[in-house]
C-alpha cells in the first residue's frame, strides 16, 4: 500500500513498475543491471476518490498524459530499490499536492491613508506642472 494520507491509500496493484537499464555513465553496472524505474499510474482506473481524480486530471503537469496516466521515471540512484522508492515518493507528492484545496483569493482594497497619499501626490504633481506653464502677460 502507498499511503497518501490517513484516509487515502493506493494498493500497489494499481501501480505498474517497469525496470529498464539506466542512461548515462556508470560503466559495467549500467550494462548489466536494470536499475532505472518507469512508474505508470492510471488515474481513471484508480481507487482514488473522484474529486481527487478530477483535480489530478486538471493539473498541468508534463508527467500526466492526455489519457490520464501518470508516468514517472527515476534513475538517480544505482540501486533498483532506491529508484523504486524515489518514484513512489514522487507519485505520493504529486497526489498530495491535489489533496488540499487552495483558498480563493479575495482582492484586498487599498487603505484610507494610502488613497489619501495617492491623491496628495497627484495634486502636488499637478501643481508642479502648473508652474512649468508659460507665463501669460
Amino acid at each position: 500500500m502507498l499511503y497518501i494520507s490517513k484516509h487515502i491509500s493506493i494498493p500497489l496493484t494499481e501501480i505498474e513498475l517497469k525496470f529498464i537499464r539506466s542512461q548515462g555513465p556508470g560503466g559495467q553496472n549500467i550494462n548489466k543491471v536494470s536499475s532505472s524505474v518507469h512508474l505508470r499510474f492510471n488515474i481513471n482506473d484508480s481507487s482514488l476518490p473522484s474529486q481527487y481524480q478530477k483535480r489530478l486530471l486538471n493539473l498541468k503537469d508534463q508527467r500526466i498524459t492526455k489519457d490520464g496516466i501518470i508516468v514517472i521515471k527515476s534513475q538517480q540512484h544505482r540501486s533498483q530499490i532506491k529508484n523504486k522508492q524515489a518514484a513512489l515518493k514522487r507519485l505520493q507528492a504529486l497526489i498530495r499536492s491535489v489533496l488540499s484545496v487552495p483558498k480563493k483569493r479575495r482582492p484586498s482594497l487599498p487603505t484610507k491613508t494610502s488613497r489619501l497619499k495617492r491623491l496628495n501626490r497627484k495634486i502636488k504633481r499637478g501643481q508642479l506642472k502648473l508652474l512649468r506653464r508659460k507665463v501669460i502677460e
